[in-house]
């Protein structure tokens, strides 16, 4: 492969979601003469902005006939897979998205790898997720590192669906297709659609006064711009050194902050402040989740707060960056208070209101 970026060919998958469309900013961004082309079966979105200069084809991962016919067209040196579900909230402690859970996030990265062997790419980049680890809800993490294994079972669909594909990604990783996995924790910035707007949705329903648990457990929560860097440091070295071949990484911010402390400063961000607050103990939440769940079931309606809600809201949950750092060279560009600034002015914009003078 030669090591002249203007002639290698970059193929994004998912490359219009929110993580894909980072990675193919940053990668212009540091690389502008690449050829990137994007794969989804969604077309570009104004949300997830994408620059002019990219090509898109329209692709279903899961169809493999139509993953060969791209790549055989594209013929790409590098492969970043981001393509992918992730359960939305009213969805991610249930099973009930299983099968396509399962069909999209592992037939859909076998049947990637599978062209990536048979079409000759060098580089196969693998977007995981630290779930693989955390959707095993039974344990706290606190700053666990790549050495802890990944749950096939005792976890949610999402985990148990990455962790199996990732196992398939590095297995593959050979001299002659180099594989790696990131692992992004939590994320916002431009188009998260997941955790800010759900937060920024407690303040009309008047659930901010209420502190699940003490309120102390730290999280990771990671810029997307972040994870998009983390990418093409990871292009660089398997089309380089490929120190990182075979290899998985937890990548985040590397500020844990505690999950109330993130709340606090959003809402503050759309200037509020919880009236009052009050701690509810993590079992009385719990078992006011299951009543929650059974009225819901009962009336056919969706309902935010449940067992699976308590419990990640009263989490630990947080990385050590060292193996990213002394590999790949990765350290936050975006750090804690500016994403978390970012992330609420776009998310403002997008829903046409304006924050507070003072905040800004």
């Amino acid at each position: 492969m030669s090591d002249d970026w203007a002639s290698r060919k970059v193929l994004v998958t998912g490359g219009t979601g929110f993580v894909g469309a980072a990675i193919v900013r940053a990668l212009l961004e540091k690389h502008p003469t690449c050829a990137i082309t994007v794969i989804d079966r969604r077309p570009p979105r104004p949300q997830h902005d994408l620059p002019d200069n990219i090509e898109y084809l329209q692709v279903d991962v899961t169809w493999a006939a139509e993953v060969n016919e791209a790549l055989e067209a594209i013929r790409p040196d590098v492969i970043i897979h981001t393509a992918g579900i992730v359960p939305d909230l009213a969805h991610r402690f249930g099973r009930e998205l299983e099968q396509e859970v399962w069909k999209i996030n592992v037939v859909g990265t076998q049947n990637m790898l599978d062209a990536a062997v048979q079409f000759g790419a060098g580089v196969f980049i693998y977007t995981s997720s630290c779930c693989v680890v955390i959707d095993d809800m039974r344990l706290p993490y606190r700053n666990i590192d790549e050495s802890w294994p990944t749950s096939s079972t005792n976890s949610l669909i999402y985990g148990e669906s990455k962790a199996t594909a990732e196992a398939l990604v590095l297995k593959a990783s050979s001299d002659k297709l180099a594989t790696c996995a990131l692992r992004p924790s939590v994320l916002c910035g431009p188009g998260d659609y997941q955790l800010v707007p759900a937060i920024h949705a407690c303040i009309a329903k008047f659930e901010t006064p209420w502190i699940l648990g003490d309120g102390q457990n730290l999280w990771d929560v990671t810029h997307v711009s972040n994870i998009a860097d983390a990418h093409v440091l990871a292009v660089e070295n398997l089309v380089g050194s490929r120190t990182a071949a075979g290899e998985a990484f937890f990548i985040q911010n590397n500020e844990p902050i505690t999950f109330r402390d993130f709340c606090r400063t959003i809402w503050a961000h759309f200037g509020h402040t919880p009236p009052f607050e009050v701690h509810i103990p993590e079992s009385v939440a719990y078992y006011a989740g299951w009543i929650c769940e059974w009225t819901s079931w009962l009336t056919g309606t969706t309902t935010t707060l449940c067992r699976g809600s308590v419990r990640d809201a009263c989490a630990v949950r947080y990385a050590s960056g060292r193996k990213a750092k002394e590999i790949l060279g990765y350290e936050a560009r975006i750090g804690m208070e500016e994403a978390i600034r970012l992330s609420c002015e776009e998310y403002a914009h997008r829903i046409g209101t304006k924050l507070p003078a003072q905040v800004l």
